[in-house]
Parts: C-alpha cells; structure tokens; sequence
C-alpha cells in the first residue's frame, strides 16, 4: 500500500533515510557530480530505496541543505534550556559554522541543483533567523549583550565564515571569529 505523502517513515526507513543523508554530505561536499550509485552503495542500501527517498539529484541536495539548516534552527531552544543565554548563543554559533562550512563543501552541488530554469529554489533561511533572535533575545534580557543586536547585524559580523575554506583546517579560525564576534556582542552589555 503507497504510503501517504505525510505518513511518518517506518523506523527502517527513517533510518535508511538518515544514513543516505550523512553518506551524501560527506561524498557531495567532496564532489558535486558525486555518482548517485556510489552514494546508495556507501549508505548500504539498494537503488530503488535510495530513489524511494530522493528521486533526484536535486531532491537529495535540497533535503541536504534543508536537513543542516533545520538541525541548526532546532538547536537554539535547548541550548537555551541548559545553558546561560550567551554561552547557549555562542555555542549555537558554533553549530553554525559547521552548518557554513556543510553549505560552502555542497556549493557547487546546490548551485548545479537550483541554477537551471524550473529547478528547486534554494529554502528560505528563516529558522536560522528565528533561532538566531530567539537567542539574542535570551541573551539581551540577561543582560550579557549589548542592547538591539539582530539576526541579520550577528549574520553580517559572522559573514566571514562563508570565506573559510570546507576542505582546510577551518575549526580554529572559526572559533577565533567566533570569539571575537563573542565578545564584540559582549562590549556595552548592561550585566557585564
């Protein structure tokens, strides 16, 4: 019996599911045109499961990057819950690094998956954002940041992750960016 298009994935297929997606961020980061075949044989499952799931290319490349960024969105509440608001919003910046870092390996992936005409448009980072206020909001009522910081000033002072090579060493230099955007967020904060 077809499954319906909102059903949740029996746990086998979930899984099945998971494993592709982990197996094809490693394998596209390092190579857009990676084979689909190569990705279904490293994830240990068959052909027809693997299209069952991602009938495309562009389906696998744009679940990818939706799949990164909601883990990144989802993150922010709790992280909240367990730590103080400005070491839940650093610690939240880190996992966005990785996100950066995920997305800048899969550039060419995605930009093959959404440039031609009747393509998938790339999804709209509004978890991201929402997560990102959510915690700076946490963060100014503590008093530990300085007062009007927004999602889009924080992306701006960040920008420079989107410049750090995927395939190097990236993690110190994005914990030194990081750190000093930390403590730029810091200066003037009211608790301080």
């Amino acid at each position: 019996m077809p499954q319906k298009k909102d059903a949740p994935l029996r746990s086998d297929a979930q899984r099945n599911r998971e494993r592709i997606l982990e197996v094809a961020v490693v394998e596209l980061t390092h190579a857009a045109d990676a084979p689909l075949s190569a990705i279904a044989k490293k994830a240990g499952v068959g052909q027809g499961t693997f299209y069952r799931h991602f009938p495309s290319r562009e389906a696998l490349v744009m679940e990818i990057y939706r799949h990164e960024m909601r883990q990144v969105a989802e993150s922010a509440a709790p992280l909240l819950e367990s730590r103080e608001p400005d070491r839940a919003l650093r610690e939240w910046m880190d996992r966005l690094a990785r996100f950066a870092m995920t997305k800048a390996g899969l550039a060419d992936a995605i930009r093959q998956a959404t440039s031609a005409p009747g393509k998938p448009e790339k999804p709209a980072h509004a978890p991201v954002t929402e997560a990102a206020e959510l915690l700076l909001r946490a963060a100014e009522r503590a008093g530990t940041i300085r007062p009007g910081i927004t999602a889009e000033d924080l992306f701006l002072a960040i920008g420079g992750l989107w410049t750090i090579d995927p395939r190097g060493d990236w993690q110190p230099r994005a914990t030194r960016l990081l750190d000093l955007v930390m403590d730029a967020l810091r200066v003037g904060a009211p608790g301080r």
